[in-house]
């Protein structure tokens, strides 16, 4: 079983920057893919960003390429998601999730994820 708890969330103008945290309870940490998800009020999880587990390749939703970026320590067994110029449709609650066996193909669905956060909310303002 894998614990995360995610931090750093909060409220941030338009333009503005945030950096997630996530810190994992887990051995063998790094045979870990990780990720971050959100949802917004009255919409469906969407993936964000993530991290593989085989080559650490990183991936992200075409809406945020260029402005977040994911990372990690596995020395710590921590997980980042550095957030710039946000805008007002990056709201929601953002979820750090795991998984120690999941196949690529499957990186972008919220059902492929094994562990996951209990959230924290990130409000841009405009």
């Amino acid at each position: 079983q894998v614990q995360l708890v995610e931090s750093g969330g909060g409220l941030v103008q338009t333009g503005g920057s945030l950096r997630l945290s996530c810190a994992a309870s887990a051995g063998a940490f790094s045979t870990y893919s990780v990720g971050w998800f959100r949802q917004a009020p009255g919409l469906e999880r969407e993936f964000v960003a993530a991290m593989y587990r085989r080559n650490g390749a990183t991936y992200y939703q075409d809406s945020v390429k260029g402005r977040f970026a994911i990372s990690r320590d596995n020395a710590v067994n921590m997980v980042y998601l550095q957030m710039n110029s946000l805008k007002p449709e990056d709201t929601g609650v953002y979820y750090c999730v795991a998984d120690s066996t999941l196949i690529l193909s499957s990186v972008f669905e919220a059902r492929a994820w094994d562990f996951w956060g209990q959230g924290t909310q990130v409000t841009v303002s405009s």
